[in-house]
């Protein structure tokens, strides 16, 4: 691996360190007496690119807190017959908000774009966290604000932003969300999470890598310079980001969860 360019603020995780539930920023915005009652039930699982978290209907058996990787929602097929993605979820949030909102069937498919890990409760356990009150309840009520706020920011970057602005962006969400500087992602797989053809994702990234902002080769991606891809991004990835950063309450699980349960690597 080369030497990071200048403006790098992200590095690859040595083997030894593992990941924990406090590398979720949700998880670790739990408040204190809530992570010590939900810790010990939450489980460490893989999520391999491709995998399936849940289809549309049936009963919802788990929710998914995301330490690494980025998964999607999808909500219905256009006309063309290419399903509409919606709401990339990573290590701010979770896969599974229909558990607290009243709503036990499951309406959108939750599909894993980028390999990671996460970690997983028993949908009925947080349903009667939530139903407690408290803490918890106005946590995931203003985690569900910003999710509509994200969507809401997402789509007007559609409709008004260029490809090499809206690319932008989305590297840096989803290197964000992997604690490293490392990406595997095709480009295909881009286009299609973005709604754009092929040859343009491709144009965007050679140029990114002409200016020494990635290095790219068969799929994986090396972030060299993030000053640089947070200059070419559009407004929309910094509104994001402070959206999600106003779910911090004062007196947090995050030092406890620190110590719980780890994913084996």
């Amino acid at each position: 691996m080369g030497s990071a360019g200048p403006g790098m603020q992200m590095r690859k995780p040595s083997p030894s360190e593992q990941l924990t539930p406090s590398q979720n920023r949700l998880l670790a915005a739990l408040p204190l007496a809530v992570g010590r009652r939900l810790l010990p039930r939450l489980e460490s699982v893989a999520l391999p690119a491709g995998m399936l978290l849940f289809r549309p209907h049936g009963k919802l058996r788990y929710v998914y807190f995301p330490v690494t990787g980025v998964v999607s929602l999808s909500y219905g097929i256009d006309v063309r017959g290419a399903t509409a993605k919606a709401w990339p979820i990573g290590r701010e949030g979770m896969v599974g908000i229909s558990a607290f909102l009243g709503a036990p069937t499951r309406s959108a498919r939750a599909e894993v774009q980028i390999a990671g890990h996460a970690f997983r409760l028993d949908a009925d356990v947080l349903g009667a966290e939530f139903r407690r009150g408290g803490g918890l309840q106005e946590l995931l009520l203003r985690y569900v604000q910003a999710l509509i706020a994200q969507a809401s920011q997402l789509g007007i970057c559609g409709h008004y932003h260029s490809l090499n602005e809206r690319l932008c962006g989305f590297l840096l969400r989803a290197f964000d969300q992997m604690l490293t500087n490392e990406l595997d992602i095709t480009q295909e797989k881009m286009a299609r999470l973005l709604g754009v053809r092929r040859i343009g994702i491709s144009e965007v990234a050679g140029g990114l890598q002409a200016a020494g902002i990635i290095r790219y080769s068969r799929g994986h991606i090396h972030l060299l310079n993030r000053r640089k891809l947070e200059a070419r991004a559009c407004e929309c990835h910094a509104a994001i980001e402070w959206e999600f950063g106003r779910l911090r309450p004062r007196r947090t699980a995050s030092a406890f969860l620190r110590g719980g349960a780890r994913v084996p690597r």
